[in-house]
């Protein structure tokens, strides 16, 4: 595909890791801290997050700095399970992924349908999602977040009581919604993480993303050459600080 033949060769090699390592599962999603990739691959943590850093720009996946865990974006499409014992594996594994994974929810709306998990829509906030009888005896019901046009605090507004410029904002989430990618609260919180380590804002942090096209920031990434040289803030002579300091 386009995609693949743009990336450069480290990600490629991420990308049929990814697909073949002993890791990977029917659903696709799994859980594959950096040493792991680092051991099976032999590569540096820094050579492991750059490819990462592109095979997730690229929207070929999708990964949880806080969670570790790794959804390939197409995999049940071009993968799909074949019986119901499949499908049942598939679901169990499916379920597992922690609730704090940011791409969860994106991850259940797009894929529940194709693995056999009804989505029972609701004026509960919290919908309940079920296993189908072909897949599974007992009745189990778990609750997701609901997907909906307007969270209940809307995604740009949530930028903008952070200090994001609202321009750059509506970039960054236009990025986020062309990789199936809501913003949560999960997010936000790893977002602000990622900004405290490197030293940066959360609004230089959203900077850096919109103008490079990322999906969210991790201060492992080279970022340094998207946010502008920072200038000295002249403060105005106050005397009584002067008076303070000097006696």
């Amino acid at each position: 595909s386009e995609t693949m033949r743009s990336m450069s060769e480290d990600a490629r090699n991420l990308s049929l890791y990814l697909l073949t390592c002993p890791h990977n599962t029917i659903a696709g999603v799994f859980r594959l801290p950096d040493g792991y990739v680092c051991d099976d691959m032999q590569w540096t943590v820094e050579r492991v997050l750059k490819a990462f850093e592109e095979t997730v720009s690229k929207g070929f996946a999708n990964r949880c700095e806080t969670t570790k865990w790794v959804w390939i974006n197409k995999h049940i499409e071009w993968n799909k399970p074949e019986n119901p014992n499949q499908r049942k594996s598939a679901v169990k594994i499916a379920l597992s992924v922690p609730d704090q994974c940011c791409w969860k929810q994106a991850f259940m709306l797009d894929c529940a349908e194709l693995i056999g998990i009804e989505v029972k829509q609701s004026n509960n906030p919290l919908p309940t999602v079920t296993k189908p009888e072909a897949v599974t005896e007992a009745e189990t019901e778990i609750s997701i977040r609901k997907k909906t046009s307007q969270p209940s605090k809307p995604e740009l507004k949530m930028l903008i009581d952070l200090g994001v410029d609202e321009l750059i904002a509506k970039d960054w989430l236009t990025v986020r919604k062309a990789k199936r990618a809501p913003l949560t609260e999960t997010v936000l919180n790893e977002l602000k993480l990622e900004a405290g380590k490197a030293g940066i804002t959360v609004a230089e942090a959203v900077l850096i993303c919109a103008k490079k096209s990322w999906q969210g920031f991790n201060a492992g990434w080279k970022w340094q050459d998207a946010l502008p040289e920072r200038s000295e803030v002249k403060r105005p002579f106050d005397m009584q600080e002067f008076l303070k300091a000097h006696t």
